[in-house]
């Protein structure tokens, strides 16, 4: 059977992947005068070098096009700083169309504005956005099956922003459950929900349990997860955040030994790439660096 005629959806994070939005690294970054001006202000956790970020993002973009994923760029946007190559964030994806967030880092507010001009170009549905003092981003909302869904309330999404979400997508869904985030290193750290809990299949996830709130790994238990959790020497260089490019096959920062094999042995198909620019200095994985927004269902 081919994709075409699988049954496809937008409420997954396993499925296979059909279409994804990205915004290559010289939308991002442009040059090395924008990183000089805005990698410290940003809490980078060190200057990104702009030709070895090129060569690492043609070589993620490389791999995911051979996956036979059709990919769509962002434009560079006056709005947007370095931040906007993680699109994730910026918007919430459903059956009935997008949701732009309202970033709760205040130098990322430009970005749902930008995206929104792509998925309008793509005539992809605007559903709505979240507004006022609600805040919410796009990692710290995970779909567990295509009518569940998770989202982290820290620093980055408060009440007011999952309650204007839930409104938004009560037709697209039957349960919203929130996961209280820790504290951690405080707001000025990058401290999504994707940050200790990545699924990799419908009923496997990658997790990093000592700072997973305990009502939510018991409830992942309850609905038949096999939770694989990453070693503690392995949190800090980003070992949680994976990509599932398609059941049971993900794409991961380099560098993680042990979290890798403890994926293969749960018949994880692991894919790596070079990430020290484009994820480790502005602390995003793979999830940050893309948004799919169609998959293959899982049912």
């Amino acid at each position: 059977m081919t994709s075409e005629n699988r049954a496809m959806t937008y409420q997954s994070e396993t499925g296979r992947i059909s279409k994804i939005i990205l915004k290559h690294v010289n939308e991002a970054f442009i040059g090395e005068q924008v990183i000089d001006r805005q990698w410290e202000m940003l809490n980078y956790n060190g200057r990104p070098d702009f030709s070895r970020a090129v060569d690492e993002y043609e070589r993620f973009v490389e791999f995911l096009r051979a996956t036979g994923i059709d990919v769509q760029f962002l434009a560079e946007d006056s709005r947007t700083n370095l931040d906007s190559i993680y699109v994730r964030d910026a918007s919430v994806i459903c059956d009935k169309g997008a949701i732009l967030c309202n970033m709760g880092k205040g130098a990322r507010r430009g970005e749902p504005a930008a995206i929104e001009e792509a998925y309008k170009a793509a005539g992809f549905r605007i559903l709505g956005s979240i507004k006022g003092q609600g805040l919410l981003e796009g990692g710290d909302v995970v779909w567990i099956d295509e009518r569940s869904i998770i989202v982290g309330q820290g620093y980055r999404t408060n009440a007011g922003g999952i309650r204007q979400m839930k409104n938004l997508l009560s037709d697209c869904l039957d349960e919203v459950i929130i996961a209280q985030l820790p504290h951690w290193r405080g707001p000025s750290d990058v401290f999504h929900l994707m940050s200790i809990l990545s699924p990799v299949d419908h009923d496997k996830a990658l997790v990093y349990s000592p700072l997973m709130p305990a009502v939510l790994r018991q409830l992942l238990l309850a609905r038949g997860y096999r939770l694989i959790d990453v070693p503690d020497d392995e949190f800090e260089t980003m070992a949680c955040n994976v990509l599932a490019i398609a059941p049971s096959k993900c794409l991961m920062l380099s560098g993680n030994p042990k979290t890798r094999a403890l994926l293969e042995k749960a018949d994880v198909e692991v894919h790596e790439y070079a990430g020290d620019e484009i994820s480790v200095k502005g602390a995003g994985g793979p999830t940050c660096l893309t948004r799919p927004t169609l998959r293959e269902s899982m049912r």
